[in-house]
């Protein structure tokens, strides 16, 4: 089976980018995505947030912030994380705006506010086809070591779900054996429905 796959995350920069790049590296059809109303990048301070409009390039985000303190965003991990995502893709795009990017098989959120934003917003679609989606949340800390145990845990995930006939019919035999059972606890699943365009 061969399913569409979106990784979600607030700014589409460090959780969801660290996914979409492992999954793409292991040949699955992926897109990613931010929830958030603008693209938040740290700052030198916590009150100076860097602060981008969604698909503003990734390459401009990186010379701009190399440009302002190409020390601090070195040693913080930012610009590594920016050159990361310029070679995935061009620039974050907003989860809310990519209807014409097609239905999506599995959604994955790494934060719980997230997948509620996901959620009401397919709920608040058109609905004409109909289509499942199956919608995941893996509560994932916004920092670069705990983004790529994240992306692996979705890369698990995903091979899972590629590798069963049906995910709708099999869901709870998938997730049980994905995961910890302690890990599974805090995981949030659910099954919402999406126009299908066409």
């Amino acid at each position: 089976m061969k399913l569409r796959h979106a990784m979600v995350c607030s700014s589409n920069q460090n959780r969801s980018m660290e996914a979409h790049s492992l999954l793409k590296r292991h040949g699955f059809d992926v897109s990613s995505y931010g929830t958030g109303a603008h693209v938040k990048l740290p700052g030198p301070s916590l009150r100076e947030p860097n602060v981008y409009e969604f698909g503003t390039p990734y390459k401009h985000m990186f010379e701009d912030l190399r440009r302002r303190d190409p020390e601090l965003y070195k040693r913080n991990g930012i610009l590594p994380m920016l050159k990361r995502n310029s070679s995935v893709k061009l620039a974050p795009q907003r989860w809310q705006d990519n209807a014409a990017d097609g239905c999506f098989d599995v959604v994955l959120t790494f934060e719980e506010k997230v997948f509620d934003m996901v959620l009401a917003d397919l709920h608040n679609r058109e609905h004409v086809l109909m289509k499942s989606v199956l919608v995941i949340n893996l509560d994932v800390k916004d920092n670069h070591e705990e983004a790529a145990g994240g992306a692996k845990l979705a890369l698990e995930l995903c091979e899972e779900l590629e590798a069963t006939e049906s995910w709708e019919d099999n869901i709870d035999d998938i997730e049980s054996q994905w995961c910890d059972p302690l890990v599974l606890d805090q995981v949030l699943t659910a099954i919402c429905w999406q126009s299908v365009t066409g």
